[in-house]
C-alpha cells in the first residue's frame, strides 16, 4: 500500500531542523581533498562490482564509503552532471547532515542514487514501473532521475522524500558515483554539493569553497561534464510530467520514451511560500545565484541601455557578458566570456563561469545571453531565469 503524502511532516522536519537551527551549524571538520582517478576504475560486466587500477583511489573511495555505511556522516563526489553531497538515503541524521551542511529548506526532497537497476527492489520494495524502461534503457546510466512509489516496508528516511508518496532515483553514469554507491551499499541521497541557492558546483574546488569545515570529505574527480543536474520525470501521473528539466532534454524524453511520454507536461514551477509539496530539488526556491546580480539580456543594444537607465559607470562598476550562440560583445565596456557556441557546452560551463566571475573576479553585475528553448536550451533557461535578478 503506497504511503499518502504527510502533510505534518513538515513540521516534524521544522522541529528537528529550524532555519536558525542550520545556520549555527558550527564548523567541526578539518575537509579533506580526496583524489580520485576516474579513469582508473572498471566495473564487472555481471556483478557492477568495480575494479581499480589506482591504488589511491581505491583507498579514498573505500574510506568514503566507510562514511557512508558506518556514520552518520556525509560526502561530496562527483557526478557526471555536478557534485553531490551524499548521505545514507535509509539514515535520518545522515540526511538531516546533508540539510544542515547546505542549509537547505526541509521540505525539498532528495535524489537518492544507485549503482544498478536490480537495486530498486532491494533498496525500494518495488519494481520499476513499466512506464520508465523505455527510458532507463536509453538514458541509465546517466542524467535521468525517475519517481517510484514510496511503500509502507521502504527503509527510505522520511528526511530524503521529505514525508512524500514517492522516491526520486537515479542511477549517475560517473565510475567514481558508480563504485562509491556500490561499495556503501546502500542507496546515497546527493543534492549538488553548493551552499543552498549558490551556484551549483562543477569542480571539488567549488565544493571546498561553500563547504569546507561543515563536512569531512570531498572526492575530487576533476570536471562534472553535463553541468546541469538531471531531468526529472514523473511517469506516476497522468499525463506524465517533466518535473525538472536538465542532462536529458524533453525532445528525446519523447522520442524515446514511446507512445506514453509523447504527451508529456512540464510541470509549473512553485512559489517560495506555496504550501504544494515539492515532488523534487528545483521545483521550488531560489537557486544557483551568485553574490553578483544576473541580468538575461535577448539583444546587445540591450546591454547599453540598460547600463544607461541605471545610472552605471562601467570604469568603476564592474561589468561582465557571457556570451552563447550570437553575441560578440565587441563594444562592452567588460569582461568578455564565451560559454560555448553549441547548448552542450553552454551547458557544461554555466555555473564553473558564473562561480570564476563572482568568486575569483570579483564581478558585480552579469549580462547573459539568452538561449532557445529546444534541446539543452531548457535546461540552460531554467537555471538561468532562477539565478538571475532581471530578464530584459
Amino acid at each position: 500500500m503506497i504511503k499518502t503524502i504527510i502533510h505534518k511532516s513538515r513540521h516534524i522536519f521544522a522541529r528537528t531542523m529550524t532555519t536558525q537551527q542550520q545556520q549555527n551549524h558550527q564548523q567541526m571538520f578539518q575537509t579533506k581533498l580526496l583524489k580520485v582517478d576516474p579513469t582508473s576504475i572498471s566495473f564487472a560486466s555481471s556483478t557492477g562490482e568495480p575494479i581499480f587500477s589506482d591504488l589511491e583511489t581505491q583507498t579514498h573511495l573505500e574510506e568514503a564509503s566507510a562514511l557512508l555505511s558506518t556514520t552518520d556522516n556525509v560526502v561530496a563526489f562527483p557526478t557526471e552532471t555536478v557534485y553531490g553531497l551524499g548521505g545514507n538515503s535509509f539514515n535520518d541524521e545522515s540526511i538531516k547532515n546533508i540539510y544542515k551542511a547546505k542549509n537547505r529548506p526541509a521540505d525539498n526532497p532528495l535524489i537518492s542514487h544507485i549503482s544498478s537497476p536490480s537495486q530498486i527492489p532491494r533498496f525500494f520494495s518495488v519494481e520499476i514501473p513499466e512506464i520508465y524502461k523505455p527510458l532507463i534503457a536509453k538514458f541509465w546510466p546517466g542524467p535521468l532521475t525517475i519517481l517510484i512509489p514510496n511503500v509502507s516496508n521502504s527503509q527510505i528516511s522520511q528526511f530524503t522524500t521529505a514525508g512524500q508518496d514517492t522516491v526520486a532515483v537515479r542511477l549517475p553514469s560517473h565510475p567514481i558515483a558508480r563504485a562509491l554507491i556500490h561499495l556503501s551499499d546502500c542507496p546515497i541521497a546527493a543534492p549538488s554539493a553548493n551552499a543552498s541557492t549558490r551556484p551549483s558546483p562543477t569542480l571539488a574546488s567549488h565544493v571546498y569553497h561553500d563547504l569546507q569545515g561543515r563536512i569531512p570529505v570531498i572526492l575530487d574527480g576533476d570536471n562534472a561534464q553535463v553541468g546541469v543536474e538531471s531531468t526529472v520525470v514523473d511517469g506516476l501521473s497522468s499525463p506524465p510530467m517533466l518535473l525538472r528539466p536538465g542532462g536529458v532534454s524533453l525532445e528525446q524524453i519523447r522520442e524515446f520514451g514511446g507512445e506514453l511520454w509523447k504527451d508529456v507536461v512540464i510541470a509549473k514551477k512553485l512559489s517560495d511560500d506555496s504550501l504544494e509539496p515539492v515532488k523534487t530539488p528545483g521545483m521550488k526556491y531560489k537557486h544557483y545565484s551568485p553574490t553578483a546580480k544576473v541580468v538575461l539580456v535577448k539583444d546587445e543594444d540591450s546591454i547599453a541601455e540598460y547600463i544607461k537607465e541605471h545610472g552605471l559607470e562601467p570604469d568603476q562598476t564592474k561589468l561582465a557578458l557571457l556570451t552563447c550562440e550570437t553575441f560578440k560583445g565587441e563594444n562592452f565596456q567588460g569582461i568578455v566570456q564565451s560559454l560555448g557556441k553549441s547548448k552542450a557546452e553552454i551547458s557544461s560551463n554555466l555555473f564553473k563561469a558564473l562561480r570564476y566571475l563572482d568568486e575569483e573576479l570579483n564581478v558585480e553585475l552579469i549580462f547573459v545571453e539568452q538561449v532557445g528553448l529546444s534541446d539543452e536550451g531548457l535546461a540552460i533557461m531554467n537555471r538561468l531565469q532562477k539565478a538571475a535578478s532581471e530578464n530584459i
